[in-house]
């Protein structure tokens, strides 16, 4: 079995292609190792001791290193991890857990009923414009709320934490809001 590796916008995540489905449906972030005890394999990449987060995607896992860990010496622990669990066919959660569902189902901020259209284009955006290019990226970005102009939106994986989110986030998805719903005005991160 071969898994790819690459790059993402935040250099202190890698992504990780094993070269098939990781979720049949949804996301799941991990952001300490106490979440991760939901999923095997999320554990076992945290208990590298070396890792401050683990999300899952379609087709990726993303891995970010703790601050001052660098990427060549945890790399080949977290391949091992991978290649372990993927060859044993182990589940990717425990029974009883919330396997996969999306990382933030419920909104932050509750929509006004009167702006149910406007919601309805604003998710429609997202989830077919932005989250799939963000993917590409090794994150992942939510809706959480609308609410007088201002659009709320939640970052995982790669996109937590990095750099160049505010620009994203900004430049990119502000933009093509405001472009195709008058409506908005900005966007911010919850």
């Amino acid at each position: 079995m071969l898994i790819q590796t690459e790059t993402t916008p935040n250099p202190a995540t890698l992504k990780f292609l094993p070269g098939h489905a990781v979720m049949d449906h949804g996301t799941r972030d991990f952001a300490t190792p106490e979440e991760a005890e939901a999923s095997p394999l999320a554990e076992a990449i945290f208990s590298t001791g070396e890792v401050e987060g683990v999300f899952f995607g379609r087709d990726f896992i993303s891995v970010t290193a703790a601050p001052g860990v660098e990427w060549r010496l945890l790399k080949p622990q977290v391949l091992e991890v991978l290649l372990d669990h993927f060859v044993s066919d182990a589940p990717l959660f425990r029974a009883g857990t919330a396997a996969g569902i999306d990382v933030a189902p419920e909104p932050d901020v509750e929509d006004d009923p009167a702006d149910a259209e406007i919601v309805t284009q604003i998710r429609e955006l997202i989830d077919t414009r932005v989250r799939p290019a963000v993917a590409r990226d090794g994150g992942d970005i939510v809706y959480r709320g609308f609410r007088e102009g201002t659009v709320y939106l939640a970052l995982h994986g790669a996109c937590s934490g990095c750099p160049s989110s505010t620009m994203t986030l900004k430049n990119g998805i502000e933009s093509l809001l405001k472009h195709y719903v008058p409506e908005v005005e900005t966007v911010e991160a919850v």
